[in-house]
């Protein structure tokens, strides 16, 4: 007996008539994502530098905080410009740009990974649990989403990594309080629109729990339109980071592209050291357009009219 058999053999009727929906919708996103040429030159960004990120020690040329000396004069090479020993030049401290960014390259897709996937694993828990059940819960899980709204977004994520310190962790943290409420909203409407489909209903009259209906029958159909709002939420997450960082309140202790062009601005080397700015900016700029293209791609599933 083969693994798929045993395993079929363990699950009841439901769990295999979600899981071959599953398997349906994933083959279909699968074939319509890869039609899809930009949303293919995104995903090749991101994976390229979730690669890089994880092979930093073995591909950053020297230690990132490593400061090179002239042999002849002992001083720091101080704002180098691009040259075979340091192909990115060197920072104001003659520290390595080309090892600094490769090294930057953790912070920024971690902080992105990792927030849009609490982001969304809040929001869609709240929007679920809002729109099927409807009522008191929904009434006050709707009026924290207005607050939140009340309040600009990056002000919030600053007091509460200022409150807590300035961590890469508290800032994760601090984007997953504050950047749920758009995807509860979303996950919601159309929570509520499912639920009052004949199938939902059916599965009720049956006598299948709440969390059965939620997660095996509703939670299936609005699975697509759940990864559109994390790849879009992981792109935003990491502009925020960035720009956080930029201010100078982000995590300074590590090193990342958004501290990068912190350093650039607050040295003055914004205005001629182009080998230090490019770099980062160009690298934040093209992986949030590439999450973009990603959440674009991915949204022709849950538009019939864009497929078309």
């Amino acid at each position: 007996m083969s693994t798929g058999d045993r395993l079929a053999g363990r699950l009841t009727e439901d769990q295999l008539i979600a899981l071959q929906l599953f398997r349906e919708r994933a083959f279909r996103t699968a074939n319509l994502f890869r039609k899809n040429r930009s949303a293919m030159l995104g995903l090749a960004v991101v994976v390229t530098v979730i690669a890089m990120a994880l092979l930093a020690p073995f591909l950053a040329p020297y230690d990132p905080d490593a400061r090179f000396r002239a042999e002849d004069t002992d001083q720091i090479l101080s704002l180098e410009p691009p040259s075979l020993a340091h192909p990115m030049g060197t920072d104001y401290l003659g520290r390595d740009i080309l090892s600094r960014w490769v090294y930057g390259s953790q912070v920024s897709i971690m902080v992105g990974l990792i927030s849009g996937l609490v982001v969304i694993s809040i929001g869609s828990t709240v929007g679920l649990l809002s729109g099927y059940y409807k009522g008191l819960f929904d009434q006050i899980a709707m009026r924290i989403v207005d607050v939140l709204y009340g309040i600009p977004s990056v002000v919030l994520i600053l007091l509460i990594a200022m409150f807590w310190g300035n961590s890469v962790w508290n800032l994760i943290i601090a984007m997953a309080l504050v950047l749920w409420r758009t995807e509860a909203r979303v996950i919601r409407s159309q929570t509520l629109s499912i639920s009052e489909r004949p199938f939902v209903k059916a599965a009720k009259a049956t006598g299948a729990s709440d969390l059965r209906v939620i997660f095996i029958h509703i939670m299936p159909n609005i699975l697509p339109l759940i990864m559109v709002e994390g790849t879009f939420v992981m792109g935003s997450a990491i502009l925020t980071e960035a720009g956080i960082s930029f201010l100078g309140l982000g995590a300074n202790q590590m090193i990342s592209w958004g501290v990068m062009l912190n350093l650039t601005f607050s040295t003055g080397a914004i205005t001629h050291a182009w080998w230090w700015v490019l770099p980062p900016g160009l690298s934040i700029t093209f992986l949030v357009v590439s999450f973009f293209y990603i959440s674009r791609g991915l949204e022709e599933v849950t538009n019939p009219e864009l497929e078309r």
